[in-house]
């Protein structure tokens, strides 16, 4: 037994069976590309930390100067521009045969996207920073784009089901480990007085850190795609092959003939609720009186424990139901707004007491976590559910779809924010209950469902 299989078998729970109807080849790569995968990841994860578009971009420009309107752009570029165009990228992804090539390029992308951002931090400032480092942010999110599209693939391709929760599992909870690294540092050498040049020499960690990234992909051994292009033995034809004169008649296609891709949507789409809410709560802590979480280091801190600890947990239960660890952590996520709603609208809590900041503090964790469920179990889903170039169609279509969703329910939690912070939760967390419900009808697809 090699030093890689000793250690991907101490770190994953494996599935002989699953392992087996692999071709030998990737059999004897699996170790090996077990591990690389996890570090290309970690690595990737770790870089977002440093250019967060929660917690460090909008810090940068409050920093640099730029003016306050420009905040309210950073988390919808961020998020809806990596998820817009994979429906209009696909047909050039599907042609490459080898889709790791997709995801060193599109961690290239980053990479210099994030080295600019760092070069505007270090020598701009006011509206002028503020422009650039929106503009990098967009070429940012088509590299990210460009590797969620393709990391799915080659995982697909080089890690059987019922390991693949745990693969992703594993990075996100390396991930927290160097978040809450980071954290501690931001801490102990800035806080709240951190200033431009700290903040580029961060950015300038973070485009290393993609630089790597896109290093350790390129070593995965991937087997070609002729074999794992053939549609899925499912009745489904391949996206490479679907001659629709266009990528949204393809998406309708797909909305209109494929009810488990038309179900995962509606699903993925009603469980925003972890991922929306953590923002409205640091807003309501800060309305509130709460000091503490206005530092950057603290928000990073608590981010990356709870990575570290959902990241294990989930992945080994998003291997024995994917659909169920959705459903389960949305409706936790629920209850956790629902509370914290309820709790600050007591007569005399007060947010800047001890016990009032422990609660934001507490909720803001518990968010977090469990959005790292629903993460985990949105992408072994996706990753089981289809295979080959169906899979592709599956991640590129739906991401488009949610870029579009994430616009709508996003832009609706802040008309309701103007009303009141709380208005936001409460209709966050409806949604993400009606989402659990509903996702307790998808089918089944993961392997360990019936252990």
């Amino acid at each position: 037994m090699t030093t890689a299989e000793r250690l991907y078998s101490r770190l994953v729970t494996r599935s002989q069976d699953a392992e087996d109807e692999l071709p030998d080849p990737v059999q004897r790569d699996l170790p090996r590309n077990g591990l690389r995968l996890v570090a290309a990841n970690t690595l990737q994860s770790s870089g977002d930390q440093t250019v967060n578009a929660s917690t460090v971009l909008p810090w940068l420009f409050h920093v640099l100067g730029v003016p306050a309107a420009f905040v309210g752009l950073l988390v919808p570029i961020r998020e809806s521009g990596s998820m817009l165009p994979q429906a209009f990228l696909t047909p050039l992804v599907v042609r490459v045969r080898r889709r790791k090539w997709v995801f060193v390029i599109g961690a290239a992308v980053q990479a210099v996207s994030v080295a600019v951002m760092a070069a505007i931090a270090a020598l701009g400032s006011g509206v002028a920073a503020g422009v650039g480092i929106l503009v990098a942010l967009v070429v940012f999110s088509l590299g990210r784009c460009l590797c969620s599209i393709a990391s799915k693939d080659v995982q697909g391709r080089t890690i059987p089901s019922g390991e693949r929760g745990q693969i992703v599992g594993l990075a996100t909870s390396a991930a927290g480990l160097v978040a809450i690294t980071l954290g501690v540092l931001i801490r102990v050498l800035g806080g709240e007085d951190l200033d431009a040049a700290a903040l580029a020499l961060l950015l300038a960690v973070g485009a290393v850190l993609w630089v790597l990234s896109a290093v350790v992909c390129a070593r995965v051994r991937e087997p070609a795609g002729e074999g794992d292009d053939a549609g899925a033995g499912d009745g489904r034809e391949s996206a490479a092959e679907d001659s629709s004169p266009s990528w949204f008649a393809e998406a309708a296609q797909l909305f209109r003939d494929d009810a488990t891709f038309r179900k995962f949507i509606t699903v993925r789409g009603l469980l925003l609720v972890s991922s929306l809410s953590p923002p409205f709560i640091v807003t309501l802590s800060i309305a509130s009186g709460t000091g503490a979480l206005a530092g950057l280091g603290g928000f990073i801190l608590a981010s990356g424990v709870a990575s570290l600890i959902g990241g294990r947990v989930f992945g080994k239960l998003a291997d024995r139901s994917s659909r169920l660890l959705m459903a389960g952590a949305a409706t936790a996520a629920s209850l956790v707004a629902f509370a914290l709603v309820l709790i600050e609208a007591l007569p005399g809590f007060d947010g800047g007491a001890p016990l009032g900041a422990a609660v934001f503090v507490g909720a803001y964790f518990l968010l977090t976590l469990l959005h790292s469920g629903v993460r985990v179990g949105r992408k072994t889903y996706v990753v089981d559910v289809a295979e080959g170039d169906t899979r592709t169609a599956y991640v590129a279509v739906g991401n488009t779809a949610m870029g579009v969703i994430l616009l709508v329910v996003g832009g609706i939690s802040s008309a309701l924010a103007v009303l009141g912070v709380q208005w936001a939760l409460v209709f966050l967390a409806v949604l993400g209950l009606v989402g659990a419900a509903s996702a307790f009808s998808m089918p089944e697809v993961s392997r360990g469902a019936g252990d």
